[in-house]
């Protein structure tokens, strides 16, 4: 569903919302020759899950997304079994969930990609 993003190697990364070992979407590199590499796989639970949307990187290659679900799995109201959650994946492939949706006031359910602003924040939307 989402966009592709490239580094100066020509690697190629984006994100899909199903598949993976649990079901609930990945994080890929497609090299130059075609070779696709899985850097994270969601489980839907706590690291989130079901990423729709495009990845965004940082000067130090870290990844930055979002997932509609997954996260706060025991909230109300919120899909794809839970509201969501920003994360960044480093390269080596570790993810910090950076911010945990709860279904209320905050949203839930973020669909679109994320802004960084030269400070380093971020910003989007939820449904």
């Amino acid at each position: 569903m989402s966009g592709l993003i490239a580094d100066a190697a020509g690697n190629l990364y984006s994100t899909t919302v199903f598949g993976g070992t649990y079901g609930a979407g990945v994080v890929f590199k497609l090299d130059p020759s075609g070779k696709e590499t899985v850097l994270y796989t969601f489980t839907g639970a706590a690291d989130g899950g079901f990423p729709g949307s495009g990845l965004i990187a940082d000067a130090a290659g870290n990844l930055y997304s979002t997932t509609g679900g997954g996260g706060n799995t025991s909230a109300p109201n919120c899909v794809f079994n839970g509201c969501g959650v920003v994360f960044k994946l480093d390269r080596s492939g570790n993810e910090t969930v950076l911010y945990t949706f709860t279904g209320g006031a905050d949203g839930s359910g973020p669909s679109a990609g994320l802004v960084r602003d030269a400070a380093g924040n971020l910003y989007g939307t939820t449904t």
